[in-house]
């Protein structure tokens, strides 16, 4: 119940007559004499706003402010004292208290003080709860599977997440690499500061030194205001730099500068700014055998390499292929508002066989599709694309070409005949699409 809120006072008249004034305005009243007794019913009780008398049997009640913010920092205390100093005023703003007021004197605040108390505390604590669902999302416990292939690499996080140490995360495209970042940096001290995740390969080398480090004023045709770089928007939290090892040379240069002393020059500026960021990178290439032959810097690869963790490909999870294939169909049935669906044995069998070059995010593509062609809650094996049905097929080139001709058939009645969108749930370019009409003699 969020109203709730607790009197701790030892002069027991007192605490009961502020607690019947409070009730009066609707307010769900605990009362405590002493400050053991007080953090107890703090930890037993829904309280969001405590007044607290600032002299107690047992504990001064500025520096009991402390206590309850370690307990529920979301939690508001307004102190109250019968002898008011400065000194006392000002300890218990920093101690964390919402205000601090002399009784008698101040009887006709208490009432807007508590309604005020209780509005922050309630934001506070939305903000707290949004904040333990994001971490509880991304954490080591979210990420799916339990095969024996994955044990190792999650095991290697955990530890290195409640350190600073720079992580280098290997494997093919789609294995997961920013979700063992984002578990990496919500188990670890940062946890409630930023994570920001750039694609290196996803800008050209000039936009990259601007979108990573920013600029000034001028710096170049239309840089017309000063700009945050990414380094500074993750400021005291964490940066993931995906796909590495597109980096330019001379970015890396600068790169290996904010790994030795977190500082780095914004384009255009003269002066150095300083950050407190970890860095986790990732990519799917050899990066010592790119070093070697100078592709890549060797001195920034042992500074990104100090611990590796490599991600196993979705080929040697097959025990967790159906358990991922359920989490995704499951999130896509709710997307669309459809009861959840099941998947018979026979597709089962299939997603079982398949070698998933494409890795988890080609799982999940193919669980978005399925949910949107299925006209059941049954997902059979005529859902999934033709080449899952290559294998028992193998040179029959004929028996092949009719599963993808009725294969585009089905997506091209499902989005009613909208070839960009067809292209886009068949995983193929548009160009692609049009020729395979051609081929098939399907009208365009």
């Amino acid at each position: 119940m969020q109203n709730s809120v607790l009197i701790i006072d030892d002069e027991k008249k007192l605490c009961g007559l502020l607690a019947r004034i409070i009730e009066l305005e609707g307010f769900q009243v605990f009362q405590a004499h002493s400050a053991k007794e007080g953090l107890k019913v703090l930890k037993a009780e829904d309280i969001f706003v405590v007044v607290s008398d600032v002299k107690l049997p047992d504990m001064n009640g500025v520096e009991l402010v402390k206590e309850i913010k370690k307990v529920k920092p979301f939690v508001e205390v307004i102190n109250l004292t019968a002898f008011g100093t400065i000194q006392d005023g000002v300890m218990a703003m920093r101690n964390g208290a919402f205000d601090y007021i002399t009784k008698g004197d101040d009887n006709d605040r208490i009432i807007p003080l508590v309604y005020k108390a209780m509005d922050k505390a309630r934001l506070q604590y939305r903000v707290s709860e949004l904040e333990n669902r994001v971490a509880r999302k991304h954490s080591f416990d979210g990420i799916l599977g339990q095969s024996a292939a994955l044990k190792a690499p999650v095991s290697l996080a955990r530890k290195v997440a409640a350190t600073d140490t720079t992580v280098l995360l290997l494997g093919e495209t789609g294995t997961g690499k920013e979700v063992f970042a984002q578990s990496i940096h919500y188990e670890s001290n940062r946890k409630l500061k930023p994570f920001v995740a750039v694609n290196c390969s996803g800008f050209n080398h000039e936009i990259l030194e601007s979108e990573l480090f920013g600029h000034k004023e001028g710096a170049f045709t239309g840089a017309v205001r000063d700009k945050k770089g990414l380094f500074e928007e993750a400021n005291e939290g964490t940066i993931f730099l995906d796909e590495i090892g597109e980096m330019d040379l001379d970015l890396q240069a600068k790169l290996l500068r904010v790994l030795e002393n977190q500082t780095f020059i914004k384009v255009g500026d003269t002066q150095t700014t300083k950050v407190n960021v970890r860095i986790i990178a990732a990519t799917n290439r050899d990066l010592k055998k790119e070093a070697e032959s100078g592709k890549f810097r060797l001195d920034l690869y042992y500074r990104l390499g100090v611990f590796s963790i490599e991600l196993p490909p979705l080929s040697q999870r097959k025990a967790d292929i159906l358990t991922i294939a359920a989490h995704y169909i499951k999130e896509f049935a709710a997307k669309v508002n459809r009861p959840d669906f099941t998947i018979d044995a026979g597709c089962a069998e299939l997603l079982m066989k398949y070698p998933w070059k494409g890795n988890i995010r080609e799982l999940k593509n193919v669980m978005e599709r399925m949910v949107i062609l299925s006209d059941s809650s049954l997902l059979t094996a005529d859902l999934l694309p033709y080449e899952f049905h290559i294998a028992p097929a193998e040179g029959n080139s004929m028996l092949m070409e009719v599963m993808e001709k009725q294969h585009i058939l089905k997506v091209l009645n499902y989005t009613r005949g909208n070839k960009t969108e067809t292209a886009k749930l068949l995983g193929i370019g548009l160009t692609t699409l049009y020729r395979k009409m051609e081929e098939f003699g399907l009208e365009k």
